[in-house]
């Protein structure tokens, strides 16, 4: 199912009761009704940044429910497709804190293939129901996921927007990571703290006080 270490990392999690009845629920709901993402693209995130390469993880809540905008990437969206909200606000920000050139595409798959792990917290949804997968188990799986990142020993960034995301920092004890926090990026709260948090230049250097290349934001 997943081509690097992760496969070894989650292989007695996938044995587990609850994995087990989680993945029936999730094909009986994409049998019965339009789901997000592409169920091939449902663990797109772990596929595409290894647990060895993650330097940092960007949490999200759950997929994009609008039909082609959910990619498997937390807040990414395929090429040629609109920016959501919280996405352009997140460029705006990115373009405010280290002056890049404001990206035109929202796939964020660059960042992930140089270690940002772009992991949503519930992995599926079903067609504009926002949180309608919640209860199927996804969040035992993901803690677990954001458990082991905690126990890696090269230090990473942890960035957690909104109250959503915050909820998960009581899994997050290990003193040698970076805890970045603020706002959601979406326009209902974005300047309640997210614009001038300044994330992408603080990862950087986070990553480069630890000795670690950092981020090319630039898309």
């Amino acid at each position: 199912m997943l081509d690097n270490d992760w496969q070894g990392l989650l292989q007695d999690e996938f044995q587990k009761p609850y994995f087990v009845n989680l993945v029936e629920s999730v094909k009986a709901e994409y049998n019965q009704f339009p789901c997000y993402p592409p169920i091939h693209h449902v663990f797109q995130s772990l596929r595409e940044t290894s647990f060895q390469d993650t330097k940092v993880l960007i949490l999200g809540q759950d997929p994009y429910h609008n039909e082609f905008q959910a990619m498997g990437l937390s807040f990414s969206v395929p090429g040629g497709i609109e920016l959501p909200p919280s996405l352009q606000n997140i460029f705006t920000e990115l373009v405010s804190d280290l002056g890049v050139k404001k990206p035109v595409s929202g796939d964020l798959t660059p960042w992930a293939n140089q270690g940002v792990l772009l992991l949503n917290a519930i992995l599926s949804v079903r067609a504009h129901q926002p949180l309608s997968h919640q209860r199927f188990g996804w969040m035992t799986f993901t803690d677990h996921i954001i458990s082991l990142l905690n126990q890696k020993t090269t230090p990473m960034v942890f960035v957690l927007w909104g109250s959503f995301a915050r909820s998960k920092k009581a899994l997050i004890t290990n003193p040698i990571h970076l805890i970045l926090e603020s706002a959601h990026p979406s326009p209902l709260s974005a300047y309640r703290g997210f614009f001038g948090s300044r994330p992408f230049s603080r990862i950087n250097e986070f990553l480069l006080k630890t000795g670690q290349t950092p981020i090319d934001f630039s898309l």
